[in-house]
């Protein structure tokens, strides 16, 4: 069975896998596959897990925080973030919730910062547009 390559790429490091043989991943369309001598394409992945499978090897499971799909030449390449490979479903499924709650807290964090700078930019531009006595600015009564 004729196989591609598959090239991932990521802030943190890289990876070339060849001889791969089916891949299976995850758009906004809903899961497809690629076979040796697919057609060019090119998509945005989902957050979660693909997987793929060199000729004679088990499935390999790859955890990616969404990222982008190009197949051309029987060359798959993946751009993102950072991924996780592993052939063991259970723990890089484990890896990937604990990412996935990681970067849930790191926004909500990011979130709640934004918050309190707003309200601080806020608070400060009510102070300078209020006048210096604080009192009352109107003609006589």
């Amino acid at each position: 069975m004729r196989g591609f390559s598959l090239e991932l790429l990521s802030a943190t490091g890289q990876r070339r896998m060849d001889g791969v043989v089916s891949f299976v991943g995850e758009d906004a369309s809903g899961s497809f596959g690629i076979l040796a001598g697919h057609v060019r394409s090119m998509t945005s992945l989902l957050f979660g897990l693909a997987r793929f499978r060199c000729a004679s090897e088990e499935w390999q499971y790859l955890a990616v925080p969404g990222g982008l799909l190009y197949f051309v030449d029987n060359h798959l390449q993946i751009c993102c973030r950072r991924f996780l490979v592993d052939s063991d479903y259970e723990r890089i499924s484990t890896l990937l919730q604990q990412q996935l709650l990681s970067e849930e807290q790191a926004l909500r964090e990011m979130k709640e910062s934004l918050r309190r700078m707003e309200e601080s930019v806020l608070k400060r531009l009510w102070d300078i547009s209020r006048p210096a006595g604080g009192g009352y600015m109107g003609g006589a009564p």
